[in-house]
């Protein structure tokens, strides 16, 4: 059995995934649960080189927790061409390409490999069926403007696995890739 690659975002309602710290407009315990359950069966992560600068200045020193100790302690790869500057333990540039990288890595012994807040690496992966699961929190928020984490890619079809609303208006939704 091959371990499954799961991506998870904040979604404004139009679809937008950039910038959620912008649209995000309540929190509560459903969400963090949804967001704990997520890493439970995560044992390793793939960043986008934005992403891996943007979190290596941030999760090192956080006391946010569940997440600071798993993705402190996680191994990281990180899509790139150039060199990471920012030290992060266990991280690591994929060397050659991505889709390559990871159809390789979900051969491997492990539990589910996490993609988080990188947008062009979760496109790639759905594009090359490579991405197993997308876990979304929609916020009832239209921004209009900003990074679409559907656009520009081929047709797909999701099979939904749960949804539910938050007290905050959150839709969580757990979909499974099909085709």
């Amino acid at each position: 059995m091959s371990r499954k690659v799961v991506a998870a975002y904040f979604l404004s309602l139009d679809g937008v995934a950039e910038g959620a710290d912008k649209f995000l407009t309540g929190w509560d315990d459903e969400t963090d649960a949804a967001g704990a359950r997520l890493i439970e069966t995560q044992d390793t992560v793939i960043l986008g080189r934005r992403t891996y600068d943007e979190f290596a200045g941030f999760w090192p020193t956080s006391d946010i927790q569940p997440f600071t100790g798993f993705v402190n302690a996680a191994p990281k790869y990180v899509a790139t061409s150039t060199p990471l500057e920012l030290p992060w333990n266990n991280s690591q540039a994929i060397i050659g390409g991505l889709a390559e990288f990871v159809r390789e890595l979900k051969t491997q012994p492990g539990g589910d490999i996490g993609v988080h807040g990188s947008i062009s690496v979760t496109q790639t992966l759905l594009a090359a069926g490579l991405l197993d699961e997308l876990r979304l929190v929609i916020i009832p928020t239209v921004v209009t403007t900003g990074r679409r984490l559907l656009d520009n890619l081929p047709p797909f079809r999701l099979e939904t696995l749960t949804s539910t609303t938050t007290p905050s208006g959150h839709l969580l939704v757990d979909y499974r890739v099909i085709s």
